[in-house]
């Protein structure tokens, strides 16, 4: 292909860059009280960018700028979520980021960081998904510090800290890969380029990408971010750290261990970092009490069901078609979620949302639907997506983690009936307005003189209950139990 025709082949993602830099350098000379046409210049990039994507999904050019850029269908279906999902990040931040003077700036960042996810995701060389790494985790630094408070610096730390370590360890493997391929970059000939080196050699290369790459999807061993940042970030970099990120990561994992040879088995190292990140995101999420944090440990438990299919690249035509439909079907899910809390500013604790389905029906039933969705309660979205991953484990002589699948989403079962068991209570606690008045000129999630109240600012105490039916009183108890023993787990770790 010509280099024209390359560039048309890559409109999407150019379109996203454009908004970009219109957002940060128009930004700079637009008053505050007219910071809407900035947020009306990224919404119209990202809506050009998913129709762009919609008529590249229809007919994919192959690869592209010599192989190193992959345009097929993993990654239209990459840029329609991670499109999508920052529209929908844009929309549900509206009341917290609009007459903000970071307004401009929160929105090139987002946008900048959803670029660095799609190429992320179509990366088909191994500099092109550095490039990628970098492009999509700088601005992620400063989106989760950008409230400027406590909590949002802890997360911002810990996040710059384990980005920058794991991107050393990503670009060192890289440089292993490099070595001993005799200079291949492009996955198209890495493969056979691989297949004549150590096997040693290899299997260190590829572990310490994919080790990286972590660190973007949010999986162990690059998870410990996760919870300080959707705890500390405000709402609305919240919900785009945990769901953007990963879409275009868990692609570019797909892609790498398919251009590792069959005679190492990096299938093996994804399927143990699959149950491994599964169980300890559920394991801690039953331990919390802060509704963010527990999100937050929610999604390092749905990045575990994602690598399931990964795990079985190559030994089943189900993998990619389950692992892109999980894709798309937590990302709405997610940032569901996340809407309703943000709707709900200073609703921290489970217990604030208490009586939300007599006072705000409306909210408690998307929060109630997006709950069961991330448990994976039929027929929600998700729940076809663990059926698909499963199916695809199952298909690809991997038996042992569908049934580390189901095993997890039981345990799962504990820690979202404690949020939904307040949510469907009689109380005092959501009977206000949903919103706060909105603070004009404090930082993004900081307190100022019009702060939204905290948990603990709360007039209204619980109600003492009446009886309850033996089989509640039996189920709270087992919830109870599951609870002290995520509360111990997640202490000791």
């Amino acid at each position: 292909m010509s280099m024209g025709a390359d560039v048309v082949a890559v409109l999407p993602e150019v379109l996203l860059l454009v908004g970009a830099l219109v957002a940060l350098v128009g930004g700079s000379f637009t008053p505050r009280e007219q910071q809407w046409r900035v947020r009306l210049a990224a919404v119209a990039a990202l809506v050009a960018s998913a129709v762009a994507a919609g008529f590249g999904l229809a007919s994919p050019a192959g690869p592209v700028f010599s192989g190193t850029y992959e345009v097929d269908t993993a990654t239209g279906v990459v840029r329609l979520v991670v499109a999508a999902s920052t529209l929908l990040v844009i929309g549900l931040g509206v009341e917290e980021v609009a007459g903000h003077r970071q307004e401009s700036e929160t929105y090139a960042l987002l946008l900048l960081s959803a670029t660095g996810a799609v190429v992320l995701g179509g990366a088909a060389d191994l500099l092109v998904l550095v490039v990628a790494f970098l492009l999509g985790s700088i601005p992620l630094y400063a989106l989760v510090g950008q409230a400027r408070t406590g909590p949002a610096a802890e997360g911002a730390m810990k996040t710059y800290l384990l980005g920058a370590l794991l991107g050393i360890v990503l670009m060192a493997g890289v440089t292993v890969l490099l070595g001993v391929g005799g200079g291949e970059a492009g996955y198209a000939g890495l493969t056979s380029a691989l297949s004549t080196a150590p096997s040693g050699a290899v299997a260190a290369g590829a572990v310490a990408v994919l080790v990286g790459l972590m660190f973007k999807a949010g999986g162990v061993p690059g998870h410990f971010w996760v919870p300080d940042a959707a705890q500390g970030a405000s709402v609305t970099a919240a919900a785009f750290v945990t769901t953007v990120p990963k879409v275009g990561a868990l692609v570019a994992v797909f892609r790498l261990v398919e251009a590792v040879p069959a005679a190492v088995d990096v299938q093996l190292v994804v399927a143990v970092l699959a149950v491994a990140s599964m169980t300890l995101g559920n394991l801690a999420a039953l331990g919390q009490t802060a509704v963010r944090r527990l999100l937050g440990w929610s999604t390092v438990s749905q990045v575990g069901y994602l690598l399931l299919p990964v795990a079985v690249v190559g030994r089943t035509d189900l993998a990619e078609p389950a692992l892109l439909f999980y894709l798309a079907a937590y990302a709405v899910t997610n940032l569901t979620a996340f809407a309703v809390v943000a709707a709900l500013p200073g609703r921290e604790s489970l217990e604030d949302y208490r009586g939300l389905a007599r006072a705000h029906p409306w909210l408690a039933g998307a929060l109630l639907v997006s709950l069961l969705g991330l448990l994976g309660t039929p027929p929600t979205p998700v729940f076809v997506g663990k059926l698909l991953v499963a199916m695809a484990a199952w298909d690809g002589r991997a038996g042992w983690l569908a049934v580390a699948l189901v095993a997890n989403t039981v345990v799962s079962l504990g820690y979202y009936a404690l949020w939904i068991d307040p949510l469907l209570r009689r109380g005092d606690r959501c009977r206000q307005t949903p919103r706060s008045p909105r603070r004009p000129t404090t930082d993004l999630g900081g307190r100022g003189d019009g702060a939204r109240p905290s948990s603990g600012d709360s007039q209204h105490p619980p109600r003492a209950h009446p009886g309850r039916p033996l089989t509640l009183r039996v189920g709270r108890r087992a919830l109870s139990r599951l609870f002290k023993m995520g509360r111990r787990f997640s202490d000791s770790s």
